[in-house]
């Protein structure tokens, strides 16, 4: 190399350099902002957490809550209306209330949220049932101690509230309670491995092994739970692998490899209510494909995924010109049923009371859903278990955290303008069917108005939590 060749090259780095010197500050700088702008995010964060914490307790009803109530809390709806001392344990009601609690302490460390979610749990105990489970409301002044039930993640939403309290906290109540649901769940267990829609027996279709509304599979939902939370226990273990093989003998054969609502004691499906006809049900297909897979990656055993092929084969098959899928897909023609009260069949969706057309969701859309369940079967397939399992537990890379963290925060500004400075999030002129009274069936009216809805402040809370838990993920990538 020449001297005159080498003055050239030192020129060109001493320029480079020069250059770089004066950005990297800038480069600096504007990183010192993007972490300044996370971390005023951050704090704006904790505090409408804790401020909607603080307000939503004032809602409660005897520590528990309800649906919606109006802002001057003189009106409360559950499933209907109700009074001063009833509670609702159907979600989004107490259990879920009392998560979104528990969520808030874990994520701000905030001792009243803790406490709060106390009290939900406290509310659910003096309203737990001589067997172990709940019904679907609490009514303070008089307490149905006689019935369980298992539809809509009613028991299924208080056990899993309660063994996650029982995990952050040290009362013996609270536990006592936990164990009591828990040897309930294996109790009312089917010896087919499926659970009633209810129990005891009631010597209906209430007795039969139901998926409809997600019942066996938030059964499962919380055994899983339970095995994770206390390992130990071979009931347990024992109540899964049983719930396993019943996913497997319930599946209807080819040529409509799905499933049904809900199954009769000779594992027939059966009729429910007098609109609900035994038939292949897509949906409820959809979501035994997710609990079986479910099932893999606690127990690892591979053949739990057996039948999961088929059935997506036939989900599918089964979809209609219009892009949806029936509710109820009629064995053997492989038509949609549509059926009025009482086991009325017509034609056409159309042809229904506008009750029925309205409120059940005869057609529904799943194609999303499909996809997403099919996908999963695939890395199921692909992975494994245990890869599988590591997969679905969080974002594995600083990249991935940050272009979460950067897809949520838009929604988490909307949230926090959205907060009345009493920590309220009020649904403004919020539309809702006109509740009719008995007997009468609903002539297509809806009532308006200002609600507070417990949906509304869980769904908050909840994306809120998840903004904080991404930037501490965040923060121990540096």
């Amino acid at each position: 190399m020449t001297l005159k060749l080498r003055k050239k090259l030192s020129l060109v780095a001493a320029y480079f350099l020069t250059g770089m010197l004066s950005i990297l500050p800038g480069l600096a700088q504007q990183n010192q902002s993007k972490n300044h702008k996370v971390s005023d995010l951050k704090s704006k964060v904790e505090e409408a957490i804790k401020k909607g914490v603080s307000f939503f307790y004032t809602v409660n009803t005897e520590g528990g809550y309800v649906y919606f109530v109006t802002p001057d809390l003189t009106k409360k709806w559950g499933e209907i209306p109700l009074d001063n001392h009833t509670i609702e344990v159907q979600p989004p009601g107490t259990p879920a209330v009392g998560q979104a609690f528990l969520s808030a302490y874990k994520a701000t460390g905030d001792q009243q949220a803790l406490d709060y979610a106390k009290e939900a749990a406290y509310a659910l105990i003096r309203g737990q049932n001589k067997y172990g489970g709940w019904n679907h409301t609490i009514n303070f002044k008089d307490l149905d101690m006689d019935k369980v039930s298992f539809d809509d993640n009613q028991t299924q939403s208080a056990i899993s509230f309660l063994m996650a309290l029982d995990q952050e906290v040290e009362d013996e109540l609270i536990h006592k309670a936990t164990q009591k649901a828990l040897k309930m769940m294996v109790a009312t267990q089917l010896s087919n491995g499926g659970w009633p829609h209810k129990y005891p027996e009631q010597g209906n279709y209430h007795d039969y092994a139901t998926f409809n509304d997600g019942g066996i599979n938030d059964c499962i939902r919380v055994m899983i739970e339970a095995y994770q939370f206390y390992p130990n226990d071979e009931a347990i273990e024992k109540s899964l692998k049983k719930a396993a093989r019943f996913m497997n003998i319930s599946q209807l054969p080819p040529p409509q490899p799905g499933w049904a609502q809900q199954y009769n004691e000779f594992l027939q499906p059966a009729w429910a209510r007098t609109f609900e006809p035994p038939a292949v049900c897509p949906a409820v297909t959809l979501n035994n494909i997710n609990t079986l897979i479910d099932l893999y990656l606690a127990l690892g055993h591979k053949t739990i995924l057996e039948p999961i092929p088929d059935a997506l084969r036939w989900m599918n098959e089964s979809k209609m010109e219009n892009g949806k899928w029936a509710r109820f897909v009629e064995i053997g023609t492989g038509k949609p049923l549509y059926y009025d009260r009482p086991r009325i069949r017509v034609e056409k969706l159309e042809d229904l009371h506008p009750e029925r057309r309205t409120g059940y969701g005869y057609q529904s859309d799943l194609q999303a859903r499909l996809e997403t369940s099919t996908s999963r079967y695939e890395k199921a397939m692909t992975l494994g278990y245990k890869d599988l399992l590591k997969a679905e537990e969080g974002l594995q890379t600083k990249e991935e955290v940050a272009k979460r963290l950067e897809e949520v925060s838009s929604k988490v500004i909307q949230i926090i303008s959205e907060q009345e400075k009493s920590g309220a999030w009020i649904t403004k002129n919020d539309t809702f069917k006109k509740r009719m009274p008995d007997g009468v069936r609903w002539n297509g009216q809806y009532l308006t108005m200002d609600r507070i809805s417990s949906q509304v402040f869980n769904n908050n809370i909840n994306h809120l939590t998840t903004y904080i838990d991404l930037s501490n993920q965040l923060d121990k990538f540096k």
